[in-house]
């Protein structure tokens, strides 16, 4: 179904593309929302992607790569917003801004609980934040992550076993006492 979809949509197609988006618009949404952080530039990113998927569908060679194809425009529409609004902010500012109860007297918060994804993600670099969401959030396979962000499987793997590792010693994990 999907093939045909693609073929009707790279005839010109406006109402086969609107099919095979309609049929995994949460997971766009979802994918958006995580990097514009609101609804309103998650539509915004959205709806750029799906001008580009138009203007662009006679490049895609692989009709079963529609999804993986498609959602790699959507995070690159959501970096370019992010950088044309100027929402990207220093890796140091956003920690220093994310970081005042870890740095208090007592230099970890008490429970997990207190913790929200975000602000433990926080303490991530971009790069790091961005692979851990993809993977886990999103549940993108590896090679998917490394297709969609043009990065090495490698790489990736890398960026998140390092950042899942930052993410344990920020929670005290494998680090418990018995009594």
């Amino acid at each position: 179904m999907v093939s045909r979809l693609v073929r009707q949509a790279k005839k010109g197609s406006k109402d086969a593309l609107l099919q095979l988006i309609m049929a995994d618009q949460d997971a766009y949404y979802r994918l958006a929302y995580a990097y514009m952080g609101n609804e309103h530039d998650a539509m915004d990113a959205m709806e750029d992607m799906i001008v580009t998927l138009y203007e662009k569908i006679g490049q895609l060679q692989k009709g079963e790569a529609f999804y993986s194809w498609s959602k790699t425009i959507l995070v690159n529409r959501c970096k370019a917003l992010l950088r044309q609004n100027g929402k990207c902010q220093p890796l140091e500012e956003e920690l220093e801004a994310s970081m005042p109860a870890l740095t208090e007297a007592n230099p970890y918060r008490s429970t997990e609980s207190e913790m929200d994804l975000q602000s433990l993600l926080a303490h991530l670099s971009d790069k790091q934040r961005e692979a851990i969401e993809l993977r886990y959030v999103h549940d993108f396979p590896y090679q998917t992550i490394a297709d969609m962000t043009g990065v090495p499987l490698g790489t990736i793997k890398s960026r998140i076993s390092l950042g899942m590792q930052k993410l344990k010693d920020i929670l005290g994990g494998e680090r418990c006492e018995y009594h």
